[in-house]
């Protein structure tokens, strides 16, 4: 009996954009190359493009993600390194750049909503691509009630933090705190305890993607503890509540053969 490999789905070839709109962190390269890029290809407002070109890192990247998301644009996203890490970027290429973007291969990503109390009462909404964690403002461990789709799965969680992470987040923060790495295609949140001190061996969930979890902080005026969602940092939170939002999307685009998918699978495999 022979089997044969099925072969690779054909490239989905868009129209080459007219109008790009650059965007560029704050720092001396990524601003250089705005400048270059934007003389040669023309520049628009965000509003009016037909594709984004993000300049810089991972982090700046998850900036022009949220601003997307705030202005509610369909617009995609394609990034190109001017920082360190660079997982959600390509690499810095300047020629022929509207012919590039229009071989690229797009992913959708779904943002978690937070929903965070403070001791005061303030009510704080926020939407994170990467993860939602708490974390200990003191010495003091935190303690934490963790409920998943209004069932208390665990009473108390003593541990400097814990965090919910998106797939695409998964390889982020919630893989150094040792949590595993999901596929976009999983529809999975892993949920992830940072140096957990009891229960002491346990390694987090994999919860389903339509999961509705809410931490309630215990002690809270002994032990505070801080929300933060991707960049947002929220102080002295008594309740967190966290769940995917899948009536909001953002699409970032990749090279060939360089996806978001192909990455999280090679990341699996890495030293």
């Amino acid at each position: 009996m022979t089997f044969q490999l099925p072969t690779p789905a054909a490239l989905e070839v868009r129209p080459v954009p007219q109008r790009i709109a650059f965007m560029a962190a704050p720092t001396e390269g990524a601003r250089h190359e705005y400048d270059r890029l934007a003389e040669r290809y023309g520049n628009v407002p965000p509003g009016e493009a037909e594709v984004i070109v993000c300049l810089g890192g991972d982090g700046f990247m998850l900036e022009t993600l949220r601003v997307v998301l705030e202005m509610e644009l369909d617009t995609p996203v394609y990034g190109m390194n001017c920082g360190s890490v660079g997982f959600l970027m390509n690499p810095m290429a300047e020629d022929a750049l509207p012919e590039k973007l229009a071989t690229t291969q797009a992913a959708e990503l779904y943002p978690l909503r937070m929903r965070a109390q403070t001791k005061s009462g303030e009510v704080f909404h926020a939407l994170a691509l990467n993860d939602v964690f708490l974390f200990r403002q003191t010495r003091q461990a935190a303690k934490l009630r963790v409920e998943v789709n209004g069932m208390v799965r665990m009473p108390e969680l003593i541990c400097d933090g814990a965090l919910v992470s998106t797939p695409a987040g998964s390889t982020a923060y919630n893989l150094s705190a040792h949590g595993p790495i999901v596929p976009l295609s999983g529809n999975l949140l892993p949920l992830t305890p940072i140096c957990p001190f009891r229960p002491r061996r346990w390694r987090g969930a994999l919860l389903p993607s339509t999961a509705y979890v809410r931490f309630s902080i215990l002690e809270d005026e002994k032990r505070p503890v801080a929300a933060v969602a991707d960049s947002l940092e929220i102080r002295d939170v008594v309740t967190v509540e966290v769940q995917e939002d899948r009536t909001r999307h953002v699409t970032v685009l990749f090279d060939p053969g360089q996806t978001l998918s192909e990455r999280i699978t090679a990341e699996q495999f890495s030293a």
